[in-house]
């Protein structure tokens, strides 16, 4: 039989100039998306995957360090601005937006995008410990 040779493809990093940063606080992780302006992501992280376990993960040294690791993942792409789409109310959504004005990153905007209720649902009962 003959053998098949396979062609390797080198991908083809492209440049993006403006790009989208999805921050998503939640009371136990803080996850953090940098997409193109078509929606298409670019690079990803959140405060397991760099590592923190437990209570850690929600704490805002967490979101400094996931901030760092996702910029470090958009190096190549020479991203220069971004938008910054924060989404709930973890105690590490102004330390991630911090690392990246810390970056160098120019802050075109901040949008809030944290549901508020018009006086929805039934709050939980209170804890009584």
């Amino acid at each position: 039989m003959a053998k098949t040779t396979t062609k390797s493809v080198k991908k083809v990093r492209r440049t993006v100039s403006h790009a989208n940063v999805h921050i998503t606080a939640s009371y136990n992780n803080t996850l953090i998306t940098v997409s193109d302006p078509n929606g298409d992501v670019l690079a990803w992280s959140s405060a397991g995957a760099c590592g923190f376990k437990g209570s850690r993960k929600a704490t805002p040294y967490a979101a400094t360090v996931t901030a760092e690791k996702v910029i470090e993942k958009v190096q190549p792409y020479n991203v220069e601005k971004v938008k910054v789409f924060v989404n709930g109310v973890g105690s590490g959504r102004e330390q991630a937006i911090r690392g990246f004005q810390i970056a160098g990153l120019d802050l075109e905007a901040i949008f809030d995008l944290t549901p508020a209720p018009h006086n929805g649902c039934r709050k939980k009962k209170a804890r009584r410990v």
